[in-house]
């Protein structure tokens, strides 16, 4: 196996196939393939796939429904693909467990770019809900967890509880917690969480366009589901109209 681990593409075109394998394999990725979706839920079950690259638009069930299927096993970083361009693909992709969305044609560069950025985020170990150790990562620093309304949030083992309850959290919607967290209500923009959530493929200077922005509503959108929050009077997360969030302020 590579030093990044086993990447599978699921992909019925044969060129864009080939073009993603070639792309992965320059990365330093053991590359597999398939045509179909079942086919590719089997591959990346019995490879425990690091990386799954996903075609919406498959011949059997189409990608969506594979990525449903993954996700019961699997927490492998997963960049949905497709021709289509509509918003409706996008909600749905993250809803369902996405990390990533590319429509076609992409550039070859930015997957290899979006991959990269992915990478760089501790992956949680479904089991224990703690990062998994590296051979090469130097130990982390020690972080003090952040707490704020009865909310709990730890840095090193990327663990979130509120009021004593864990919650469970994709890796973008923990990173963008983190973020309002430390900012300690100051208001960041939807551009500035699109950096956070996409990692730094998106320079500064980077254009971000409104499907960027959307993406990140639907992210914490998910979040205040999960911490069960009242978006009418928030315990954490306060929209800005207009600019983005900010954390809530504090309950005595």
């Amino acid at each position: 196996m590579s030093d990044l681990g086993v990447a599978v593409v699921v992909e019925d075109d044969a060129d864009v196939r080939n073009l993603v394998e070639a792309v992965l394999s320059q990365a330093g990725f053991e590359v597999h393939s398939a045509s179909d979706g079942r086919a590719g839920v089997d591959v990346i079950r019995r490879l425990e796939a690091d990386v799954v690259t996903l075609d919406v638009g498959l011949p059997d069930i189409d990608g969506f429904e594979v990525l449903r299927r993954v996700r019961q096993f699997s927490d492998a970083y997963v960049v949905m693909l497709t021709a289509r361009t509509e918003e409706l693909d996008t909600l749905t992709a993250l809803h369902t467990g996405a990390d990533d969305f590319m429509a076609k044609p992409f550039r070859p560069r930015e997957l290899r770019a979006r991959v990269a950025a992915m990478m760089r985020r501790p992956r949680l170990d479904p089991h224990s809900g703690s990062p998994q150790p590296s051979a090469t990562a130097a130990p982390a620093p020690q972080d003090p967890v952040l707490r704020h309304n009865g909310l709990a949030l730890n840095p090193d083992s990327r663990t979130v509880t509120v009021d004593g309850v864990p919650a469970s959290l994709t890796r973008s919607e923990f990173d963008l917690l983190h973020a309002l967290l430390k900012g300690a209500g100051a208001v960041r923009s939807k551009a500035d969480l699109v950096r956070v959530v996409r990692g730094e493929y998106y320079r500064a200077d980077a254009y971000i366009g409104e499907s960027d922005e959307r993406a990140v509503e639907v992210h914490i959108g998910n979040l205040r589901r999960k911490l069960r929050e009242d978006p009418l009077h928030p315990r954490w997360l306060q929209t800005v109209r207009g600019v983005g969030y900010r954390l809530a302020p504090g309950r005595d």
